[in-house]
């Protein structure tokens, strides 16, 4: 059985009341922080217009055409304004290319100082790096009402003079508290983050706006207030308002709130502002599992709650219950119910691992669900159309790691014709994703005997060759040691290790071992091949991460082309003014430099892995034991798990993230 996801009511087209008016020439919208204008990317689906016009189409409209005028950044909320006939467009294209449509915004600062309660920002704007723009000081600032009508008669010049492009913002305090401050923000100019960049410019930059400098803030905090303009059908003047909303005031208050205080009903709320986030992920109907709440980063701290079919998996980090900061449990849990799936199951990770004896006991893990029905032992998710076998009641782990959705996806694009390795492999997800995308043979790596057979099963149900996919019981260090003494080259490598890890014969940090354990897996890189190395320990920032893999590289004698930092998937956004929990580094190497090893014999490229079906894959430390009917993986140190969302330390082996 392939539970799926229960959309109607969690993930719907477009919200009703984000409609601020409609007729037969105008529709406006309220549009969520969050959320793109039009799609980035070809094949996104949740953007403003694409969902918008499936609501057009789903409420029997027989047109869904939508005429668009006007953009607002993602992450910046407010009135977003389409015509729906093809005829109003000329009457609203001139008003907003000769600039008489008034946009008024509202942004949050901080240091507001003595600065006067209102004036006018004039700079050209520039491309700076990283996607960024860079604001320069207008000469003649002050003469802004005698140089207007040279400005607008020049406007088009001004896109391709040498100074940058001309950006014209009038403010005014709205309201000061303390350090905190509201502006009223009017845009005479339409320029890339203009107000964004213009307020940075002269030490104001928005709250929640990393890029210039924000302060740290739940969301950035800019919203498109109000848009007059004349009706484009009757000539008429029109105003559009939207409601500031709560994040405005909750920051200017700088209280600091309690997400948890409201009861069932805020909860519930916020997670249905977090599975609204998901939408692209859940209506793109190729996958029935995602993480719906990310702790912090979806304004729950603490908490994690894991879409599964029609069953969720709710996870507390941290503090036990009933101490400072804990979540409440039975408030999120019933919070959680209420989203209408089918069953709710637990599981309880401690600040500190080491509490947990056995990762299976009821308080930790009850094994049927706490809420609702159980769902079966063990059953089938998809992901990007692939099929996995997850357990929801069997301990901390559910059989696979949610956040690696988007680098198993990528794998997939990059198997194709490849010999591909997959260190410490949980139940082979890489190894799926890469038989899917064409790889002529892979090895699939990891001590756990439960864990390797599990891995075997889902090999089997995307139909791999046993000959050519073996699975591997082993330790990875020895196991890597004895494949490079054999010669074994790999065109793709995954390198995916728990931040701690603890066997009968050694120990893992990833906080002092990654550097050791990815120069390892360097030596048996083909030239050309790729290393996806990923960590998800705290204590490993982004830069020293990459700085392990130069190292490990030069250590391993390869030339590191190119290494690129790969984004998470959107369903786990950072804490605000966090790094992401989760690092992946693609590293591609050339021609190698030096030996591999001392004593190593060369390489003898990428033949395929051809066994007897059931037989070893390699001799000696390569051996595979595959015993498909093995135990369940245990904990090699008990409570190994993988963190989640807010957890202030990673445990030494696997569970949900």
């Amino acid at each position: 059985m392939i539970p799926r996801l229960a959309l109607s009511e969690l993930f719907p087209d477009f919200h009703p009341e984000w409609i601020l008016a409609e007729d037969e020439d105008l529709i406006v919208v309220d549009k969520p922080a969050g959320l793109s204008t039009h799609a980035p990317e070809a094949d996104r689906i949740d953007d403003v217009v694409t969902r918008l016009r499936a609501f057009l189409r789903g409420r029997g409209d027989a047109d869904d055409y939508l005429g668009i005028h006007q953009r607002l950044d993602r992450d910046t909320s407010g009135v977003l304004l389409f015509t729906r006939r093809r005829e109003a467009n000329a009457a609203l294209a001139r008003q907003f290319e000769g600039r008489t449509v008034q946009k008024t915004y509202v942004a949050a600062v901080s240091g507001f100082g003595d600065r006067a309660p209102k004036g006018t920002l004039r700079h050209r704007l520039v491309p700076a790096p990283g996607g960024a723009m860079r604001a320069i000081a207008e000469a003649g600032a002050g003469r802004e009402e005698r140089g207007r009508g040279r400005e607008e008669r020049g406007a088009g010049r001004e896109e391709r003079g040498a100074g940058g492009a001309l950006a014209i913002t009038r403010y005014r305090l709205l309201e000061r508290r303390g350090d905190r401050a509201l502006l009223e923000l009017r845009p005479e100019t339409g320029r890339t983050h203009q107000l964004r960049v213009q307020l940075a410019a002269i030490g104001l930059p928005i709250a929640g706006d990393p890029l210039y400098g924000g302060a740290e803030a739940p969301r950035l905090l800019l919203h498109a207030a109000e848009l007059r303009l004349e009706h484009p059908a009757t000539g008429a003047p029109a105003a559009f308002r939207s409601q500031l909303p709560a994040a405005f005031e909750a920051w200017l208050a700088a209280a600091p709130a309690d997400p948890y205080a409201g009861g069932v009903a805020a909860v519930e709320r916020a997670m249905r502002e977090a599975a609204e986030r998901r939408y692209g992920v859940a209506r793109a109907g190729d996958t029935t599992a995602l993480r719906l709440v990310h702790g912090a980063g979806d304004g729950l701290p603490f908490v994690s709650v894991d879409l599964y079919g029609e069953h969720l998996v709710v996870a507390l980090f941290g503090a036990g219950e009933g101490e400072p900061g804990a979540p409440p449990r039975d408030v999120v849990l019933d919070a959680a119910h209420r989203l209408g799936a089918r069953g709710v199951y637990l599981k309880v990770r401690p600040k500190h691992a080491s509490v947990i004896v056995d990762a299976r006991r009821e308080e930790f893990a009850p094994r049927h669900a706490v809420r609702g029905e159980s769902a079966p032992d063990d059953f089938t998710v998809i992901e990007h159309g692939l099929p996995f076998k997850v357990r929801l009641g069997d301990g901390l782990s559910t059989g696979i790691f949610l956040d690696q959705r988007e680098n198993r996806r990528r794998v997939r694009e990059l198997a194709r014709g490849a010999r591909v390795l997959n260190l410490f492999a949980y139940t082979g997800g890489f190894s799926v994703a890469a038989v899917a995308g064409g790889a002529r043979a892979s090895v699939t790596v990891d001590v756990s005997r439960g864990a390797i057979a599990w891995a075997r099963d889902n090999l089997d149900a995307v139909g791999a060759d046993p000959a050519a996919h073996v699975v591997v019981e082993a330790d990875v260090f020895p196991w890597l040691k004895a494949a490079a003494q054999a010669g074994e080259r790999f065109d793709l490598i995954v390198l995916d290790p728990p931040s701690f890890a603890t066997t009968k014969k050694s120990r893992f940090s990833a906080a002092s071992d990654f550097g050791a354990l990815a120069a390892l897996a360097f030596r048996l890189l083909a030239p050309g091949g790729r290393l996806l190395a990923c960590t998800n320990h705290r204590g490993i920032a982004r830069a020293k991460f990459r700085r392990h893999l130069h190292e490990a590289a030069r250590e391993a004698g390869c030339d590191v082309v190119q290494m690129k930092d790969l984004p998470d998937p959107i369903d786990f956004p950072s804490e605000p003014g966090a790094e992401s929990h989760l690092k992946s580094v693609l590293a591609s190497v050339g021609a190698a430099t030096a030996p591999a090893a001392k004593g190593a014999p060369a390489a003898k490229g990428a033949p395929a892995v051809r066994t007897p079906k059931g037989a070893p894959a390699v001799k000696g430390a390569l051996a595979a034991r595959t015993s498909k009917g093995a135990p369940a993986a245990r904990s090699a140190k008990p409570g190994g798990a993988r963190r989640g969302p807010a957890a202030p330390a990673r445990s030494s082996r696997r569970g949900a993230r």
